[in-house]
Formats: structure tokens, C-alpha cells, sequence
């Protein structure tokens, strides 16, 4: 939450994810026994995300969608038209994560007011604040802008980490076109349509490997320098501010608490490839 200003927007974005979901993996190893690895979330793979292994709610699933409410409002995040509100909107109450509770934020909602969901008794969103985890799951997205074409192209048009990584996140003609936007909001919800605690959604994790998964093949893409491409690292360091400090290859990435022992302030350029620093991993 502390960290939001400073890796979106920013040379930061992709590095420090790829950095935040290895943590999770290794916590889930060194923690939880896990012996797999972390699963990715192919966007192009399920135009109907509602009838996905992802969504289904078995027991095998991340949860089904949030229970039917009735009409709510759409979403508007800035240019181009609103995202429809989906058929859930309410609590999610099936598969491995039924009943789940949130604690943190919100801090920047984005569902309808009209749904009650209770105010952070902190501005920070820091304080506790139990309530449950909902989703609004819907097809729109998926069918409109996380289509194989969609992936393709934008791995393709973009020959340097600035107009990749800020295309990533951003659209200037329709918000909800931008891929790492068009994924999150393909679950929205709360809290995973906050951007300061939807880590707290579990589909986060899934998500966020997809991106690192997508960076990881336009770097690979081609007849480009691999290797240059890896290295690639451009843009400023706080969202907020247009004007702030470019990043640099030895700034220091925070994880803080969650950090594996000995893994916290890891330099920027530890975390360019998938094959050294930290890391030992490619993606199929």
C-alpha cells in the first residue's frame, strides 16, 4: 500500500512485481510446503472467464464470482467508455476461498457506493477492516481487448520498455484496453479494483505472473537483442509526479516484511532477467 506511488507508472513496474510474486512463491515454498510453482493466468486462454477452470468454484478453482446482486452501477476510469457491471458484485462464496474476509483499505474503491461496503476507519486504510472478499467476474474485457491478437500486437509494436511498459498500463483512448488494466478489472471488485490492496484479491498472484510472463516474451520476441531488450529499464520513480527522479539501475526495490531473508533492497538490476540475480525460471 506504502509502495503504490512508486511502482506503478514508473521504471519500477515490472521490475518490482516480478520481484513481489518470486516472494510470494518462495513464501508459499518455505512457509506452506508447496512444492509447485507459481501458476500464470493466460489472458488470451479464456474468453469466457466464467466458465474457466480459473472461476469455476470448484475446489480446484480461485474462487467462483461474487454472488449475484442485482443491477450496480458501471465503472469509469478515465478515457473511453464505462465497463458494464458484471452478473456477481456480491461476496464470493465458493470454492477455496469462500467466506473469505479483507482486512486492509479500501482505500481508492471502485464499486457502486450503493453496495455498502464499509469505509477504512483510517484515510491510509490501514486500520482493520473486516468485510468480505467480492468479485463482479465478467466476460467483457476478455472478449474485447485480451484476445490472442491483442497480446500479439502489443508484444510486437513496441520496440522499447517505455512504450511497452506504459501501453501495458495505460490506454490514452480507452482505460479498460490497456492489458494489465483489462486483467485486473476482468475480476474488479473489492479489493481487487483498488489499486493500494488488491494484492488482497488471490487472483492478484495469477494475474501479475501473466504480466511478468508477457514482458518475459517481448523480451524474448524475435530477432530482437534478447539481451539488450532484458536490460531495458526507462521512467521515473513516483506516479504522482511527471516530473520526479528517473530511475536508475542500482535504485534499491523494497519489500520490506515480505522479503525472503536476505532478499530485501535487491537493485533494479537484479531483476531484469528470469535467469540470474534471484531468479531461475522461463516461462512455457
Amino acid at each position: 500500500m506504502n509502495m503504490t506511488p512508486t511502482i506503478h507508472a514508473t521504471a519500477n513496474f515490472l521490475h518490482w512485481h516480478r520481484y513481489f510474486v518470486w516472494a510470494y512463491e518462495t513464501a508459499l515454498r518455505t512457509e506452506c510446503a508447496y512444492t509447485g510453482y507459481q501458476p500464470y493466468w493466460n489472458w488470451a486462454k479464456y474468453a469466457n472467464l466464467l466458465q474457466s477452470p480459473i472461476f469455476s468454484g470448484d475446489e480446484y478453482s480461485m474462487g467462483g464470482n461474487g454472488d449475484a446482486i442485482g443491477p450496480h452501477n458501471d465503472l469509469n476510469l478515465g478515457p473511453g467508455p464505462s465497463l458494464p457491471a458484471g452478473p456477481g458484485g456480491g461476496c464470493m462464496t465458493t470454492g477455496p476461498f469462500a467466506n473469505m474476509t479483507v482486512h486492509l483499505g479500501p482505500v481508492i474503491p471502485t464499486m457502486d457506493p450503493k453496495l455498502n461496503i464499509p469505509a477504512n476507519p483510517l484515510s491510509s486504510g490501514f486500520c482493520d477492516n473486516p468485510r468480505c472478499l467480492r468479485r463482479d467476474v465478467s466476460n467483457f474485457l476478455t472478449e474485447h481487448f485480451l484476445q490472442p491478437a491483442h497480446l500479439s500486437a502489443h508484444i510486437t509494436a513496441n520496440a522499447n520498455i517505455s512504450s511497452f511498459q506504459d501501453s501495458l498500463q495505460a490506454n490514452t483512448t480507452n482505460s479498460f484496453a490497456a492489458l494489465h488494466v483489462a486483467g485486473h478489472y476482468s475480476v474488479w471488485g473489492d479489493p481487487g479494483g483498488d489499486v493500494f490492496v488488491s494484492p488482497g484479491e488471490p487472483v492478484f498472484w495469477l494475474h501479475h505472473a501473466q504480466v511478468d510472463r508477457h514482458w518475459w516474451m517481448w523480451a524474448m520476441h524475435g530477432e530482437a537483442d534478447v539481451e539488450a531488450r532484458t536490460s531495458m529499464y526507462d521512467g521515473g520513480t513516483n506516479w504522482f509526479d511527471p516530473n520526479s527522479r528517473r530511475g536508475k539501475l542500482d535504485d534499491e526495490q523494497e519489500l520490506d516484511v515480505v522479503a525472503p531473508g536476505g532478499m530485501n533492497h535487491l537493485a533494479s538490476r537484479d531483476l531484469f532477467s528470469t535467469t540470474a540475480g534471484p531468479f531461475c525460471y522461463v516461462y512455457a
